[in-house]
């Protein structure tokens, strides 16, 4: 089932299923600014990330001697949620544990997503918390999609990624064959230690994630004033992906709190860095904020 959130500025839609945003569109200039999740490129539009981002060795982990399997992101972002509140301009959604989640990752949680639209911006907040007896690690992301480009009459090259301030991110290098981090680094070529041009070919070696980024980012037009921003200070990693190899009229821009996967063997999750630890009872807070012109 699909919410509407709407405001004099713009009109938000978010489906039940994985909590995911569907569009973010704006009467006024007539311009969706969300990818519309053409399957010929990538069939979604704005995942949402737990407990794990990215895929695992194997697709597998450890905990207390026992091996589980878990798909790439997790599986909340294919799970039907509970809406929880509405209003005008926010919506909670809610999603449980069950024995599919608990065959998959073996804690009992409560995961919360608001979303709040004010004015031209949408803020995106993710909640957990630990409802187990025991500690519990995990990690959250976003995975959103824009579309590229904004405006009639514009081409993908017109776009480029401007970061808030100067910075030297580091690369993360991934394996072409596995997507996991190899441990080396590269270096992003930034012009003025801001601006990184968008071409198609930049993904033919699949996503590009950064560690040490300025902590917030807007895709912008050299054209038009069409742009999207993003500011993620709750997320070290930074991820920006269009489907490797092809023209995908979309770039999504990913705000997550682990790195890939560094090592091709099944790992303890509870050694497994950057994840995020809660004692029992305790709780966590992500948000990033959308905002578009």
């Amino acid at each position: 089932m699909n919410y509407i959130l709407e405001n004099n500025r713009l009109k938000v839609k978010i489906s039940s299923l994985g909590a995911e945003l569907q569009s973010i569109y704006c009467p006024d200039t007539d311009t969706e600014y969300l990818w519309q999740g053409d399957p010929q490129y990538w069939a979604r539009r704005a995942s949402n990330l737990f407990p794990v981002c990215g895929r695992l060795a194997d697709g597998c982990y450890r905990y207390q001697r026992k091996k589980y399997r878990i798909g790439s992101h997790g599986f909340a972002r294919s799970m039907e949620w509970s809406v929880l509140r509405q209003t005008a301009d926010t919506l909670t959604l809610q999603l449980l544990p069950n024995e599919d989640t608990l065959a998959q990752y073996p804690f009992r949680f409560v995961l919360e997503m608001t979303y709040a639209l004010e004015d031209n911006r949408l803020s995106v907040t993710t909640i957990v918390r630990n409802e187990d007896d025991k500690e519990m690690p995990f990690a959250v992301g976003g995975h959103p999609g824009f579309n590229v480009p904004l405006a009639e009459g514009e081409t993908f090259a017109d776009y480029r990624l401007c970061f808030d301030e100067p910075c030297k991110p580091r690369w993360l290098e991934l394996d072409p064959d596995t997507c996991s981090f190899t441990g080396n680094y590269k270096e992003l070529p930034l012009i003025e230690d801001r601006l990184l041009p968008l071409t198609h070919d930049l993904f033919d070696g699949d996503a590009i994630f950064l560690k040490g980024a300025a902590t917030g980012v807007a895709l912008c037009s050299q054209v038009s004033n069409r742009q999207v921003h993003l500011s993620y200070p709750d997320s070290p990693y930074l991820g920006i992906w269009h489907t490797p190899k092809t023209e995908a009229p979309f770039v999504c821009i990913e705000p997550w709190v682990m790195a890939p996967s560094q090592l091709e063997k099944t790992e303890d999750i509870m050694t497994k860095a950057d994840l995020i630890h809660l004692q029992p009872d305790e709780g966590y807070r992500n948000t990033y904020v959308i905002t578009v012109d």
